[in-house]
């Protein structure tokens, strides 16, 4: 019988090239990602559009992401992946020197982030299901939680750097150092050797022919005439097993509710920080490291764990306790407070999205994974794109205290409705 080993993912060199710089590139994402909030505040004063910019940036995933899972399923992840960081800085660059320039208005941010949503559309599908063809089915949830880890380290980094940068060097530099990060991921794809089986005899990726440059390759797969139709068929296909198997669908409708009712809050962060609480850009950054320090912590624990067979135990108690901590933090007017909650908040999602990460890749064949990550992109990313613009609205009208509230309390009531009707399905 083989020993646990915590970070038994990490022994994998493609996996490690992948960890380590999205370490370096998601702490810039998180810079850029405050940055661009307190410049929107910045320019409109206002929470409305707060929401807005978050709904736009999110409404390609709404939009593209299905798409992206056939994409992912047909080509070369590794130079898909490549393509997309490309663009990933070229859009920050460019968003850096409107701000240095000083000429940058509100519509300039707006236009960015929906060029970034649609890259993302297609980045995400297939980064998440690359994660699977990298470390194969046994160190899927090390890997899942390692990545998670990864993730919300950067969102304990990134915002208090940001917040620090802000008040001292400007907007500015915050999507300069953006920009610079992604180089670390396009050199880690780019040394990745791939084979065509791992050990436990999971498929990797097989880059197509090189006739083409792989930017190419990556977007316009053997086109000939029938291409449209044959990747209509495999959405349709993809959309009938989702629906058919109980478990992958009751999975992704838990986190479609969490994301519609729950993520929002993050965008309205900027407004705690500089009209509730009254901690400035600092603050912000502080409160976004309390959730991601939270969510580092959940994703650290499993990575410690071994593989365990009733994820959906934790994955339903983490479920509850995410809205029930926002709820408090929704009125919370200490400081103090208000990270403790933040940090529960950031424990309870990430709890929640890896162990529903690693379930879906698991229950999905091999030839649809690709597709069964972009239905959970699609709710995970695309469904906050919704809750954005109908939190957004209510703040308008009641106050972003309220509106946060709100979403708490039907984020709960949701989770708890689909766990009364599936016990039996996610095995609680």
């Amino acid at each position: 019988m083989k020993s646990f080993q915590p970070f038994s993912a990490l022994k994998n060199r493609n996996f490690r090239l992948f960890w380590f710089a999205q370490i370096i590139s998601l702490t810039g994402s998180w810079m850029h990602s405050v940055a661009q909030g307190w410049l929107v505040l910045k320019l409109t004063d206002s929470p409305f559009y707060l929401g807005f910019v978050g709904t736009i940036g999110g409404l390609p995933i709404l939009l593209f992401s299905l798409f992206g899972g056939v994409v992912a399923d047909r080509v070369s992840k590794k130079d898909l992946l490549v393509t997309t960081q490309i663009i990933f800085a070229l859009l920050a660059l460019t968003l850096a020197v409107l701000v240095s320039a000083g000429i940058v208005r509100v519509w300039h941010v707006i236009l960015l982030a929906f060029f970034i949503g649609v890259v993302s559309a297609f980045d995400i599908p297939a980064k998440q299901s690359f994660i699977m063809e990298m470390v194969g089915k046994e160190s899927l949830l090390n890997a899942v939680a390692l990545n998670s880890a990864a993730f919300n380290g950067a969102r304990i980094i990134g915002p208090a750097i940001a917040g620090l940068l802000i008040g001292y060097l400007g907007i500015a530099v915050c999507f300069y150092i953006n920009a610079l990060s992604f180089v670390a991921t396009i050199a880690g794809f780019l040394k990745m050797r791939l084979d065509e089986k791992l050990p436990d005899g999971t498929a990797t990726d097989k880059p197509l022919p090189a006739k083409r440059p792989f930017f190419i390759n990556s977007f316009l797969p053997n086109i000939d005439k029938k291409l449209f139709r044959n990747m209509i068929e495999e959405l349709k296909e993809g959309l009938k097993y989702i629906f058919t198997e109980q478990k992958i669908y009751t999975l992704i409708i838990f986190v479609a509710i969490t994301s519609l009712f729950g993520f929002p809050y993050i965008t309205f962060l900027p407004v705690y920080a500089r009209d509730i609480l009254k901690t400035g850009s600092t603050g912000l950054g502080v409160l976004m490291g309390s959730a991601g320090a939270g969510a580092f912590t959940g994703a650290l624990g499993l990575t410690l764990k071994k593989d365990f067979e009733n994820k959906g135990l934790l994955f339903a108690v983490s479920g509850i306790i995410f809205p029930l901590a926002l709820l408090v933090f929704s009125y919370s007017t200490a400081p103090w407070l208000s990270s403790v909650m933040l940090f529960l908040v950031g424990w309870g999602a990430i709890s929640q999205m890896a162990t529903a990460n690693s379930m879906l890749q698991i229950t999905a064949p091999d030839r649809l994974r690709g597709r069964v990550m972009s239905a959970f992109t699609l709710m995970f990313l695309g469904m906050a794109t919704v809750g954005n613009f109908i939190v957004g609205s209510i703040a308008h009208y009641l106050g972003t205290q309220h509106a946060v509230a709100v979403s708490a309390v039907l984020c709960l009531c949701g989770i708890i409705s689909i766990l009364l009707k599936a016990p039996r399905i996610l095995k609680i």
